[in-house]
């Protein structure tokens, strides 16, 4: 099966090493153009599925947009059997999706038709979903809404972050895509329909959505820790952070919490020394790890220790 490959995070690049791994022959990848990196952002950097591509030999294709007149010529001249799109970035539309003879393939991360939408992962934890998995689906010109061909449920264990689950499911992702290809060339699946009235979404996760609320119970605010964890990170404000309280107001990025016993004010901080645990309604959460505004992620103590906070202190 000749198939053409859309993709650009490390997300995906297990999927497209499963493709090559079981002998597809992938005509190119599609990727995101190289982005500037870094504080002066003066380097470009490639995608990680462009740097494998490399690696392996693979044909690369990075337009701007892949509705572009250019690149859909290309596409058509390359005349794939399918495409397989795995977090590729761009909704893309009919004429293109119409393009490879069997159609185009995604790799969803959720069991559809739940959590349709850009940030599946993140939101089946902020949620606190027992079942998640993955969902190999074919592409419509509606968002996530194509007949399901193949499913692999996973369970959500308990202090799971969002970086934790994405390897998860991006293992399992590549083992549903191959199991799917090889189904579809045997003529073996019969893609059935979504149910549309079962639809929820997890829409893109902006920087308000991204900001913890201490008036929520803890294990809502604990979620959000985990579930914005490693990018881009639930955040708070501490006024008066520094060496003195009549300091300014810091940004702050906290990571890995849980719930812990302890009452106080929302936001209140309860224990600053080798934990740091801050109180939200019912509960307290306890936080392993944080990144201040300007500084590289940290465990919790450590930033404790250096006087970044102390008890009595309350988060914003």
């Amino acid at each position: 099966m000749r198939v053409v490959f859309f993709g650009t995070p490390e997300f995906a690049v297990l999927s497209l090493r499963a493709l090559v791994g079981e002998g597809f022959d992938v005509l190119a990848a599609v990727t995101q153009p190289d982005r500037a990196r870094g504080r002066s952002r003066s380097a470009l950097a490639a995608s990680p599925v462009k740097q494998y591509a490399e690696a392996e030999g693979i044909p690369i294709l990075q337009p701007d947009h892949p509705s572009d007149a250019g690149f859909l010529a290309d596409l058509r001249a390359l005349a794939p059997d399918i495409g397989v799109v795995v977090a590729y970035g761009h909704i893309l539309k009919p004429e293109l999706l119409a393009i490879p003879a069997r159609g185009m393939v995604n790799v969803h991360p959720s069991l559809l038709p739940e959590l349709r939408g850009a940030a599946p992962i993140e939101w089946s934890i902020i949620r606190g979903v027992e079942r998640t998995g993955v969902t190999i689906m074919q592409m419509d010109a509606g968002m996530d809404s194509g007949p399901i061909i193949h499913q692999i449920p996973h369970r959500l264990d308990d202090d799971l972050s969002a970086g934790e689950l994405s390897a998860h499911l991006a293992e399992m992702g590549a083992q549903a895509l191959v199991e799917a290809l090889a189904m579809l060339e045997q003529d073996a699946l019969r893609p059935v329909p979504q149910d549309h009235s079962k639809a929820t979404f997890a829409p893109k996760v902006t920087r308000a959505l991204a900001r913890l609320d201490w008036t929520k119970p803890a294990e809502v605010v604990a979620r959000f820790t985990r579930g914005l964890d490693p990018k881009p990170g639930a955040w708070t404000e501490l006024p008066g952070a520094g060496s003195s309280p009549d300091q300014g107001t810091l940004e702050v990025k906290l990571f890995s919490g849980h719930v812990v016993e302890g009452r106080g004010e929302p936001g209140e901080v309860l224990v600053a020394d080798d934990a740091l645990v801050i109180a939200a309604v019912r509960d307290a959460v306890a936080v392993d790890e944080v990144q201040p505004a300007g500084r590289s992620r940290m465990r919790a103590a450590d930033w404790v220790r250096g006087r970044g906070v102390w008890v009595g202190q309350r988060f914003a």
